[in-house]
């Protein structure tokens, strides 16, 4: 039965989660901010030893897991105060690792809370929300991306345990995940049904093969090539049931669409802010930059673009949180948010000029790495094809075409 609340009730609530997200701003600009130079300057990815203390700071300041529900130490928000929390977190590329909800880890926590029983809670959900890594092993080279369909990792029962094969790429987290969550044909047949299975990395036969190098570095454990060489796992750690991989697909990536949106419009809001800062202050033809007119209106575009993207989330929040799977309203979301904050941070780069494409401010780490938001978690064409093909009329919605006439 829904929940029905008083209108007092919901403005509390909504002011406690706007108390939170000012609290994990006030923490990213205290904490994290000033680590970003030091963790640049080495070009490589976040160190687990950075993440840990980043972590630690954030249990320090009472901000890390407030996306996690509460049985797991978090705020127990809905979508939309998630929103709000995650926005706040991406002002930083460090604070997402702070608060423990970077992908994929957010995605695996999500997906496991909804799916996970008994055992597999305290196995496996508890120490990933615990500040333990996870990685999602699903993409294939050639095979499963935007098209899940395309599955060619087989996994063969044998007695009571299955036998797993197969190579996966762009696996992110992988080095130093604690375990992974493996989506594989359960059968030999190209039309079976595919099931998901929990196995620790350390299990014989995961082999990470190499990290692929990168537009940007801003996770930790690389995007990796993994192979699955005669991995055998129990019966018992298929997560689920068997057969319903897709099922369980739908309910991790429909709300990590989301989350991935509500990061990086943070982070797009920190280069708007930067760049608006460079505006108010850039002496240029006897006037502030901020003052002339291609400047002005590409500030207004990127408050346009900013404010849009927030109402699109909120939006496709409050469609999760009525208990749809909202995969048209996270589709839409993933293809405009993606290239609302792309803009944002773009015009950002304009706007500092040659200062934009230097280390000298975040901007221009942050325009590498938000080019790849634009293609994981489904590339823009391929949500487009999707929306379209939703949005066709059918049965009694078709209306008179004009060769009726």
């Amino acid at each position: 039965m829904a929940k029905h609340y008083s209108d007092v009730t919901i403005r509390a609530k909504a002011d406690a989660v706007d108390d939170l997200a000012e609290q994990v701003r006030e923490f990213v600009i205290r904490d994290c901010i000033p680590l970003e130079d030091a963790w640049r300057a080495t070009g490589k990815s976040v160190s687990e030893e950075l993440r840990r203390d980043l972590m630690a700071s954030a249990r320090a300041a009472g901000v890390y897991g407030l996306h996690l529900p509460a049985e797991f130490g978090g705020a127990g928000t809905d979508h939309r105060g998630k929103a709000k929390i995650l926005e706040a977190a991406g002002y930083s590329m460090l604070g997402p690792l702070a608060l423990h909800c970077a992908a994929p880890d957010e995605g695996n926590q999500h997906m496991l809370d909804v799916v996970a029983e008994g055992a597999h809670r305290e196995e496996y959900l508890r120490p990933l929300c615990e500040g333990e890594r996870s990685c999602f092993l699903m993409t294939e080279p050639g095979g499963a991306g935007s098209d899940p369909a395309r599955l060619k990792t087989v996994a063969i029962k044998d007695g009571d345990d299955y036998v797993i094969n197969g190579r996966k790429w762009f696996i992110t987290g992988a080095i130093g995940s604690q375990f992974a969550i493996i989506m594989a044909r359960d059968g030999e047949a190209a039309n079976a049904p595919p099931t998901m299975f929990l196995a620790p990395m350390s299990t014989p036969g995961i082999n990470i093969v190499q990290p692929l190098d990168v537009i940007a570095h801003d996770s930790t454990g690389g995007h990796c090539i993994v192979d699955l060489d005669n991995v055998r796992v129990h019966k018992s750690q298929i997560l689920g049931e068997p057969g319903l991989a897709f099922r369980y697909a739908q309910v991790r990536l429909a709300p990590a669409r989301l989350t991935h949106c509500m990061r990086w419009l943070g982070a797009a809001e920190r280069c708007h802010d930067i760049a608006r800062s460079h505006a108010a202050q850039r002496e240029l033809f006897g006037n502030k930059l901020g003052n002339h007119q291609g400047a002005s209106f590409m500030l207004a575009d990127n408050e346009i673009d900013i404010y849009a993207s927030r109402q699109v989330i909120a939006h496709a929040c409050a469609v999760l949180d009525s208990g749809s799977q909202g995969r048209h309203e996270s589709s839409m979301a993933k293809v405009f948010v993606s290239e609302a904050t792309s803009r944002v941070v773009d015009r950002s780069v304009q706007l500092l000029g040659g200062i934009g494409v230097t280390g000298l401010t975040q901007v221009e780490h942050i325009y590498r790495s938000i080019r790849s938001f634009r293609i994981y978690d489904g590339p823009s064409e391929a949500h487009r094809m999707a929306i379209g093909r939703r949005v066709l009329p059918r049965g009694n919605d078709l209306q008179p075409s004009l060769t009726d006439f």
